[in-house]
């Protein structure tokens, strides 16, 4: 008899009450919502009644505690003490090309030395074939010995007797039988990988074993988590294909992996976490650009199928992202409807969007500590609305922060803008102080509105 188990109704039970009361909050007329709730609901319902539920969901406790899995490791150990990240992947065998020991040295290359003591790398090796495993461990260990000793690298498996069945599965969406098992296998895999990284680090980032890594990519998801530090979210991405590039809080991860482990045999993994994010209230994907991972791969791990998809984002060298330190966004141009003027600064596919703009309107950057800048770049307008750029207006830096925060008592002309963009560099001697405050003045009327698609800036670094 399998041994996956044990106390499937409650805590399946619990586990689902829990993600209702997280909808609460929002209202009955979001109807992406009412949909997440009615699915959720009903499949939930149907999983918690079916026979595999006692045989398959063994060892569930407490929604918020980690799964009891007596886990293989194959190589290294897990860290002493807690890291920043933890980057997981999960790999099996292909009938056609591997690309996992690529994948692990663009990990490793395009980290700096003090990056790599603030992370780990937990590979799952997830493929029921023992001698496959044993083979590319061995590749591994000969290839990455230095950090499997340095506790930088770890490889596991999670054995088959935690599995559920993986026979008789739904086959929604059409899927043909061989499909719908690997993609359930999949859920499961990726739920262990997660349920046993979930104490290792702050933060997780979920990759395939197909990818290569942007240059210097630890520094700039912690530019972003900086960026976002007074913002909610469940979900940042770094890239928009698949299940690569994908960041949560690991204090989520438990949740996360009995979600996958309840709906496996539901739909492909990338879909079940888009469920998942609107489940825990974050109805919008927060996707940064440029994507930090490429999909290197040219067949997928499902038959050896031709799979060449690209993500045109990626850019190789990501040190020369924006900053954006912590600011609010004051402006007394009306938004329309949720084009709100926080979205023009995150760097995220999402903009601010006003209506037609008079002379003397202002949209003011607001600083929480004063910042010394290099560089500003700001673009208005968009691929869809050309005319709804700012035709005439300047870019000022202020000091003297106004008591209520909504600006600043003295302000500084650093240039106009050019054809709807600002871009200046070398501005770190422009002020005897550091600035509390970028403001962007419309010096003219306007009968077109203002998209500010993007907000940029360049800090030095703090000494």
């Amino acid at each position: 008899m399998r041994c996956f188990l044990r106390r499937s109704l409650l805590a399946a039970t619990f586990l689902l009450v829990f993600l209702f009361i997280s909808l609460t909050i929002w209202t009955q007329k979001d109807t992406e919502m009412v949909e997440a709730q009615q699915w959720a609901r009903s499949i939930g319902l149907q999983q918690l009644q079916a026979d595999w539920n006692l045989r398959s969901l063994q060892n569930l406790t407490n929604a918020t505690n980690i799964l009891s899995v007596s886990y293989q490791y194959l190589a290294g150990i897990p860290p002493l003490q807690k890291k920043f990240l933890t980057v997981g992947l999960c790999s099996v065998k292909r009938k056609k090309e591997n690309y996992l020991l690529e994948t692990l040295r663009s990990i490793f290359e395009q980290s700096t030395g003090e990056e790599l003591e603030d992370m780990v790398v937990v590979v799952h090796l997830a493929d029921p074939d023992q001698g496959w495993n044993a083979q590319v461990v061995s590749n591994i260990a000969k290839r990455f010995a230095h950090h499997i000793l340095l506790g930088r690298l770890l490889v596991i498996h999670a054995p088959h007797e935690y599995y559920p069945s993986l026979e008789g599965l739904k086959q929604n969406f059409n899927d043909a039988k061989d499909r719908v098992k690997f993609r359930s296998k999949q859920n499961v895999d990726y739920a262990y990988l997660m349920n046993f990284a979930s104490s290792l680090s702050t933060y997780y980032l979920m990759i395939e074993d197909d990818v290569r890594c942007a240059k210097k990519f630890l520094s700039a998801i912690r530019r972003v988590l900086e960026s976002q530090k007074r913002s909610y979210w469940v979900t940042l991405e770094f890239s928009k294909l698949g299940y690569i590039g994908k960041l949560y809080h690991s204090s989520d991860l438990p949740q996360l992996s009995r979600f996958l482990l309840l709906f496996y045999q539901e739909m492909p993994c990338d879909w079940l976490l888009g469920h998942f994010r609107l489940l825990l209230t974050q109805k919008e994907v927060i996707r940064f650009k440029p994507s930090l991972f490429q999909h290197i791969g040219l067949y997928s791990s499902f038959q050896g199928t031709s799979n060449k998809l690209k993500d045109e984002d990626f850019e190789e060298d990501a040190t020369d992202l924006p900053d954006n330190p912590p600011a609010d966004m004051i402006t007394d141009i009306a938004s329309f409807e949720n084009y709100l003027p926080s979205k023009a600064y995150s760097n995220t596919e999402e903009y601010f969007w006003g209506k037609a703009p008079s002379a003397g309107n202002s949209f003011t950057i607001v600083f929480k500590q004063p910042a010394w800048i290099l560089r500003i770049q700001i673009q208005t307008g968009s691929e869809k609305h050309r005319e709804d750029y700012l035709q005439e207006g300047l870019v000022e830096l202020g000091t003297q922060k106004k008591s209520d925060g909504k600006g600043c008592n003295m302000y500084t002309s650093i240039g106009r803008f050019e054809k709807g963009n600002f871009n200046k560099q070398d501005l770190e001697n422009k002020m005897a102080s550091a600035p509390e405050c970028i403001r962007i003045l419309v010096t003219k009327d306007q009968s077109e509105w203002l998209i500010i698609r993007s907000i940029s800036i360049w800090t030095k670094p703090s000494s």
